[in-house]
């Protein structure tokens, strides 16, 4: 990176864990200036050490976002990237969800991120350079039981970047999507308990049971975060990034059979790893 690379500013939602916390640690020592972003500052105190700066921000919250955003432009008077990151995946059959959670779901995984978007697009407008990257998931391209407010919150982010990707191409503005396969963080387990929470006792309970046990050994063959850091990163510092960055744990090949198997025999494979 040259010299004025390293000066980037890049704001990270959900830095608290996960992909989050590994993004902006890596680019905090890459010589980026980094400001990590999520609802509780107690959980990211420990990434100052590695000259991350902390916002307190809840992507459901408009006020908290506004002066997040403000926050950074007091301070350094420019944005040149936004992760956005934060999100979670709330399992559950569709008749078992309330849809007061599927609305919650949404508000975290696609509300929030638009609105985020929209605060910081008028200083990348102005500064005609900018990147967002989006972070979807495999699961933005294929369904699975139990899935199906989760999985339309990531198709949702893949239709809404490809729609921004083509509005922002004027300003000199790059959207990029970032799909993850299986990655070992938090989200597999919150995935899991709010499946059996919701469904593991009603009539989808076998099946669900079944898919608990799947997704748990996600966290055997599952990529560390890092991973999709490093892929964050070398989008970051394309000058002409690719458009999608599919990585982790199956992603690629998972990915592959999407595109290639007819939908009903996909089902069948996909229901035959439910053991």
């Amino acid at each position: 990176m040259d010299n004025k690379d390293t000066k980037k500013v890049v704001l990270i939602t959900g830095a608290s864990s996960g992909i989050g916390r590994e993004t902006a640690i890596l680019l905090a020592k890459n010589g980026y200036t980094v400001y990590g972003a999520a609802r509780r500052l107690d959980r990211m105190q420990d990434l100052k050490a590695s000259g991350v700066h902390l916002l307190s921000m809840d992507v459901t919250d408009e006020a908290s976002m506004v002066k997040g955003v403000n926050d950074l432009f007091k301070a350094e008077k420019r944005i040149d990237v936004l992760v956005n990151n934060a999100g979670y995946g709330s399992y559950g059959s569709l008749e078992d969800v309330p849809l007061a959670e599927a609305r919650y779901q949404f508000e975290v995984n696609i509300f929030g991120m638009a609105r985020l978007t929209q605060l910081v697009l008028p200083q990348m407008r102005k500064q005609k350079e900018g990147t967002i990257i989006n972070i979807s998931s495999i699961g933005g391209k294929l369904g699975e039981p139990h899935g199906a407010w989760y999985h339309a919150t990531k198709f949702a982010v893949e239709g809404l970047s490809d729609s921004l990707r083509m509005e922002l191409r004027q300003f000199g503005i790059h959207v990029v999507v970032i799909e993850p396969g299986a990655i070992i963080t938090e989200w597999n387990r919150i995935s899991r308990e709010n499946l059996m929470k919701r469904s593991g006792t009603t009539v989808y309970k076998d099946l669900a049971a079944k898919h608990a046990n799947m997704l748990a050994k996600g966290d055997k063959w599952g990529s560390r975060p890092d991973v999709i850091a490093r892929v964050i990163k070398k989008a970051i510092e394309s000058r002409n990034p690719r458009t999608r960055y599919a990585a982790g744990g199956g992603a690629k090949f998972i990915l592959f059979l999407r595109r290639v198997v007819p939908d009903k025999m996909f089902d069948r494979l996909f229901l035959s790893q439910l053991k």
